[in-house]
């Protein structure tokens, strides 16, 4: 052995005496790598919040995973140093044919996760991955990397989830998605929520015991949300979707605090406080997601809308309706009427997003646009009679950015936009109209809105009052649905089919999915939304 080799072995012996103390050596692991490191043991099972894949590019993603052998305690079970993880991936299930592999760092400053970019893969192709730590084998997952760009791309299929409240419902849906093998997951957000356990909920006919219970309090420190974090991600069937497909990550509110905007929250918070709170919740959601380095936060900041392309089919433009935006008009209340809500100075993506926005659907020359975000942009009176009630939190508050974005499809000629919401804890699909009070004959693009994976409850098919809602609005909503579940989107170069499936409870284990409905547009015709 050379003295290079023979000094490296010893730094790395000396290395993990000094990080997990003399008893925590058994010996090396060797495996498919340049070099064989010091190998820690863990008394328990490193990788209790499983793993995950991200960002899909035709060369490769990001895999994902965070050591935390004791979740709830204090330093989650791991010791004030980094530590060194082995990572592969392999172009079989089984792993039997190791095609990329190396070793990262997971850092105590980040929650010991690992965030590993992945390149030199072919495209339009599925793979899996695992990672290593000492001795412990994470389980292996799956991704896929994108078409390469421009290539002609016959089908394509992704799934959408999000809103997935821990004490109202069984994650089944996740389950049932990650049988499903897409393409791709677009999480919408509210992936935690930010209260406190509580054991009973209200409702209208009283009170209902949760089905589970968060740990703690309301979370504040970064430490709480690591916590809470840990909870969800501990789930076997949230773990499930994750190790099926790479997952487009974006947040709502709830990753941080209910209705945020911008520096502001919903309790009056001085701002210079708030943003202490947002910089470790932040921190907390790049830990725990399969992201890019790039989207690291720097204080109370982080990068999150981007672009992704796929072949010559369609453009995801992933959008943050939460960092940028101006303060909920109104009182942040659902109103009748409010000059407010038609505020020039109003901002909902931020004038900078917006002109990064402008620019792509200039530039696109994919068959669909897709504006991937969070809050609904189809202008509904939400109170079926006289007047024209709204919710502030959502486009409606924000009529002036509305329009703009609106304009801007239009004046690109673009007539195969998509837009995919979320946080409504519903199903919905309708068209969006520059005016929605005096709806044109043709629509600038189609919404589709999916509901919750939990949170809500069971849900119940078509709510009396959402009726209600959809007789007022003939021009705009054309179908909606109460009940939990995902949605899938199949996208060909001629049509878009959103399948809307749904649970018949979460509030117990063993709920069976089906198929509520399907809605089809064709390429280029947006007014074509129908049921198929």
């Amino acid at each position: 052995m050379s003295d290079f080799r023979s000094n490296r072995l010893d730094m790395s012996r000396r290395f993990a005496l000094k990080a997990f103390g003399g008893s925590a050596i058994a010996g090396l692991s060797l495996g498919p790598f340049s070099h064989a490191i010091a190998a820690p043991v863990f008394r328990t099972y490193p990788f209790q919040l499983g793993v995950a894949s991200g960002e899909p590019e035709p060369d490769g993603f990001v895999i994902w995973t965070r050591l935390a052998p004791e979740p709830f305690e204090i330093g989650y079970g791991m010791p004030s140093a980094a530590v060194e993880v082995e990572w592969q991936v392999g172009a079989d299930e089984r792993m039997q044919e190791v095609v990329a592999w190396g070793t990262a760092l997971a850092r105590p400053e980040l929650g010991h996760s690992v965030h590993v970019e992945v390149g030199g893969l072919q495209p339009a192709r599925p793979y899996w991955y695992r990672f290593v730590a000492g001795r412990e084998r994470s389980a292996i997952g799956r991704s896929k990397t994108a078409p390469a760009l421009g290539q002609p791309t016959e089908q394509m299929r992704f799934a959408i989830a999000g809103c997935q409240n821990y004490e109202q419902g069984y994650y089944t849906a996740h389950r049932h998605l990650a049988r499903e093998e897409p393409d791709f997951v677009f999480c919408y957000g509210d992936y935690i929520y930010e209260g406190r356990g509580n054991r009973f909920r209200n409702r209208r006919d009283g009170p209902v015991e949760t089905v589970r219970q968060h740990f703690g309090d309301e979370i504040y420190s970064l430490d709480d949300y690591r916590r809470r974090y840990a909870q969800y991600k501990m789930d076997v069937d949230l773990q499930a979707a994750h190790a099926a497909a790479p997952w487009f990550m974006t947040w709502d509110d709830h990753e941080i605090d209910n209705n945020w905007a911008a520096n502001l929250d919903q309790d009056d918070t001085p701002p210079v406080a708030f943003d202490l709170r947002r910089q470790m919740a932040m921190q907390a959601y790049y830990e725990n997601m399969p992201l890019r380095p790039s989207a690291l936060p720097v204080g109370p900041a982080m990068q999150l809308y981007r672009q992704a392309r796929f072949g010559d089919l369609l453009d995801l433009n992933l959008l943050d309706t939460r960092q940028y935006r101006t303060n909920q008009p109104c009182g942040d209340r659902w109103v009748e009427n409010c000059e407010e809500i038609e505020s020039r100075d109003a901002e909902m993506l931020g004038r900078r997003q917006e002109s990064w926005l402008a620019e792509k659907l200039r530039g696109t020359s994919s068959r669909w646009q897709v504006l991937a975000q969070q809050v609904m942009m189809m202008d509904l009176d939400r109170t079926p009679g006289e007047g024209h009630n709204q919710n502030t939190d959502s486009w409606a508050g924000y009529r002036t950015p509305r329009e703009r974005i609106l304009q801007q499809i239009r004046d690109a000629g673009l007539k195969s936009a998509i837009i995919l919401t979320g946080d409504e804890h519903q199903n919905y699909a309708g068209q969006v109209h520059l005016d929605g009070k005096r709806p044109l004959a043709e629509p600038i693009a189609n919404e589709f809105v999916s509901t919750s994976i939990s949170s809500g409850g069971d849900g119940e098919d078509q709510r009396e009052r959402t009726k209600g809602i959809q007789e007022e609005n003939p021009a705009s909503l054309k179908w909606h649905n109460s009940q939990r579940g995902y949605v899938l989107c199949d996208v060909s170069p001629t049509q878009w089919v959103t399948e809307f499936k749904t649970l018949n409870r979460v509030t117990e284990r063993g709920g069976t999915i089906g198929t509520r409905k399907r809605m089809m547009v064709e390429q280029s015709v947006p007014s074509s939304l129908n049921e198929t």
